[in-house]
């Protein structure tokens, strides 16, 4: 698990299921071992993706998010999140459950904007 924590940094693709797995370390079950191989399989065959930094003359600043409504099972949480790039290099990201419960798909997406512009300012 420890490996896997440190490819977090820079494959936050995996971070979501890695600290799902993580939240059950104490008293782990064969379908928690079952998703550890699946993301190490998914790490595999995804080995090149992940945050390259590189030289570039652009710099310009770009922000992208998005939200997924309702996206937790457990709590009907929305999942929020961003990514922020200086030039061609990601300088900040972040992902996760909104503080509330959106009613909207809408709600939810201004939720995860108003956290966006905070992380960014």
């Amino acid at each position: 698990m420890g490996v896997l924590q440190y490819l977090t940094f820079t494959r936050p693709d995996i971070r979501f299921a890695f600290n799902r797995v993580c939240q059950f370390m104490h008293a782990p079950t064969y379908s928690h071992w079952i998703a550890v191989k699946h993301i190490l399989r998914y790490f595999k065959g995804t080995a090149s993706y992940g945050f390259h930094i590189t030289r570039s003359s652009f710099f310009n600043l770009h922000d992208f998010m998005d939200a997924n409504w309702a996206g937790s099972i457990d709590d009907h949480k929305s999942m929020g999140g961003h990514l922020v790039f200086f030039g061609q290099t990601p300088i900040s990201w972040k992902s996760g459950k909104q503080r509330t419960v959106a009613r909207f798909s809408t709600e939810a997406k201004y939720k995860a904007l108003a956290d966006d512009i905070v992380k960014v300012i």
